[in-house]
């Protein structure tokens, strides 16, 4: 187990709490989110096998289009046979034309209609829903109006029970979210959030340790069960040569950004939610019932965590980073210099290396996959990282550099600055 300053730090915010407490290993499910179910997306749920459950997303509803447009996914059901499976609804959309729920008949009884058909849908396939998730971000200003919509689902699913995933904000206003999670059959507490930040240098942080348990804390205090969700995921933030934000991007084609634009990433750090994961099992409120984890990691996921790295944070580990330096000589005279990821978490290469030799066989050399050539010496070339440079995931191979000697030549190569 963890025992870091986080850790101690995260248990001081414990003292003086009131309420009871508990300890243990949480119940741990994970959030389908992908639109479209790949091969990788099928291998990802099914390796998922140790996981108390998954919550698929079901269908997306946007409420800026008159009528409401809702887009059902096609998840595949056979993958999750025989698995506990829950459903989620996405209610968004809202950036044109200002759509949010309003608590009339009319709206009311479309989404109680949708969400029968979403569990019927699901039984015709051979599914038991666990459960029915309305993920909807709604504003602090409307709480009040948020139960209607929530008895009226729960009673067109029953006996289904209805969670939903709450924000931290609503936290504030007690007497409209106790309405909200006393209209629910359940609640998910979302910890994880990007602020974006109003200047490229400034750091971008998706879960902020701290303030997830004071959150939970808070939360606690109403005396109802709950679950938290926490990011794997991460996001790319581009900004404009003024800093201005320009937007967001996460997994799935690239963006074509405008000239000039600055792309930073803001990813979940495992090592900090590995520390949330242990100090709530040795110790949390009696209402915290279980574990979300947003999202499931897939293959070819670049801005998700890799599967060694959430394996080791599910059980409270930060994960281990390590990376090789190796060398190959594909063909007498030449040389290949390689970076590999042998740890459970992604790494960068060291930003500088050294790379001698002996004898005058040496003819030339480039850099590549990130990393640039100096000459140093007679018998010495230096490997710079460019900056940007993707980091290695576990497994992940990398060629950074070519030598070619008249002659076969070993080389040796040390790392002259950290990662």
């Amino acid at each position: 187990m963890l025992r870091s300053a986080p850790v101690l730090l995260l248990a001081l915010l414990f003292l003086g709490c009131q309420g009871d407490r508990t300890s243990g290993p949480l119940p741990q499910e994970a959030y389908v989110w992908q639109r479209s179910w790949s091969p990788e997306v099928r291998h990802a749920v099914g390796r998922a096998s140790d996981l108390d459950g998954l919550i698929v997303l079901a269908a997306e509803v946007d409420l800026s289009r008159q009528p409401a447009h809702v887009v059902h996914i096609p998840y595949d059901a056979d993958s999750l046979a025989g698995r506990r499976v829950g459903l989620a609804v996405r209610i968004g959309a809202f950036s044109r034309g200002g759509g949010r729920f309003r608590a009339e008949p009319g709206e009311i009884a479309f989404f109680a209609g949708l969400a029968r058909e979403l569990v019927d849908e699901a039984r015709g396939r051979g599914l038991s829903p666990s459960e029915l998730q309305l993920d909807y971000d709604c504003p602090e200003s409307r709480l009040r109006e948020y139960p209607a919509l929530i008895r009226a689902v729960r009673a067109a699913v029953a006996p289904v029970p209805v969670v939903v995933t709450v924000l931290p904000a609503w936290l504030q206003h007690e007497t409209a979210f106790s309405g909200v999670i006393q209209a629910a059959n359940g609640y998910v507490l979302q910890v994880h959030s990007l602020k974006p930040p109003t200047d490229p240098r400034e750091p971008v942080v998706l879960c902020d340790s701290v303030a997830a348990t004071r959150w939970v804390e808070a939360a606690a205090r109403f005396r109802r069960p709950f679950r938290v969700a926490l990011p794997t995921y991460g996001y790319k933030v581009a900004f404009d040569a003024r800093g201005t934000l320009l937007g967001l991007a996460a997994e799935g084609p690239g963006l074509a950004w405008p000239p000039g634009t600055v792309l930073r990433e803001a990813k979940s750090d495992p090592g900090i939610v590995a520390t949330l994961v242990d100090v709530w099992t040795r110790e949390r409120p009696r209402e915290l019932s279980g574990l979300v984890w947003y999202r499931l990691p897939v293959p070819g996921d670049r801005m998700n965590w890799p599967w060694p790295a959430f394996q080791a944070v599910r059980a409270g580990q930060a994960p281990r980073r390590e990376l090789r330096i190796d060398q190959s000589s594909p063909e007498p005279g030449l040389v290949e210099v390689q970076l590999r990821g042998a740890g459970e978490a992604e790494v960068v290469g060291p930003g500088r290396l050294r790379v001698r030799w002996t004898g005058d066989a040496f003819l030339a050399s480039d850099g590549v996959g990130g990393y640039r050539v100096r000459r140093a010496g007679q018998s010495e070339i230096a490997l710079e990282r460019i900056a940007h440079s993707a980091p290695l995931r576990p497994g992940d191979r990398r060629t950074i550099a070519w030598l070619r000697f008249s002659i076969p030549t070993e080389i040796q190569i040390e790392p002259t600055t950290p990662p």
